[in-house]
């Protein structure tokens, strides 16, 4: 907590130093160190956010699973661009990650659908998310159809349902210090797709 956080400290790609960050929150036991806020905007550039979990980070990015026809997913099929901020406390740490979002493929999504316990698989088809609802009473109802319809089979993944992966053109990682001080070390993809360094005034 209040370590230095330099120039020389950085490794040359920010994906590789998220996952040496994300591991280290990992290993402290701090609290959901896979929530972040995700925030996204409609075509009219009106913004919305929410606290997802990320499930997966890759080469390319972060990885979350949520139903395409919720309120993220219409945003971000009018405007495929998003910004996702972890936010560590208790290590005096965040990384912002902003940039393009797309679907990963459906075997992904598939994987990961089928890694799940029965009962949220079957709260996927339940929960057309975002949506009105005369009351809890209609969605226990869903949920005790599917029950039934489900009974003895292997669930399916909806269509509707499924990954999506935020493409980084720039990850900014912040180290909180002492006097506010705060040390913001930014990598931004150049037209080559390299990656350059910042430094960021606190």
């Amino acid at each position: 907590m209040n370590a230095p956080f330099t120039e020389n400290d950085v490794l040359d790609n920010p994906i590789d130093q998220f996952s040496a960050w994300f591991e280290n929150a990992i290993k402290s036991g701090i609290k959901d160190p896979f929530a972040l806020t995700l925030a996204t905007a409609n075509k009219k550039g009106m913004p919305s956010a929410r606290v997802v979990y990320m499930r997966d980070v890759t080469e390319s990015g972060l990885v979350f699973f949520t139903n395409y026809a919720s309120h993220k997913g219409n945003d971000l099929l009018e405007n495929p661009y998003a910004s996702a901020n972890f936010y560590w406390e208790d290590l005096s740490r965040q990384v912002r990650f902003t940039g393009r979002v797309e679907k990963v493929d459906s075997g992904e999504s598939d994987d990961y659908f089928n890694s799940r316990p029965r009962e949220s698989q079957i709260g996927a088809w339940a929960s057309h998310q975002s949506s009105k609802l005369d009351g809890r009473e209609e969605l226990i109802s869903k949920l005790d159809k599917l029950i039934e319809k489900f009974e003895g089979k292997e669930v399916p993944r909806p269509d509707f349902w499924g990954g999506y992966v935020i493409i980084p053109t720039t990850v900014e990682f912040w180290q909180g210090r002492e006097s506010r001080l705060h040390d913001r070390i930014q990598y931004e993809r150049n037209e080559n797709g390299n990656w350059a360094l910042s430094r960021l005034s606190p």
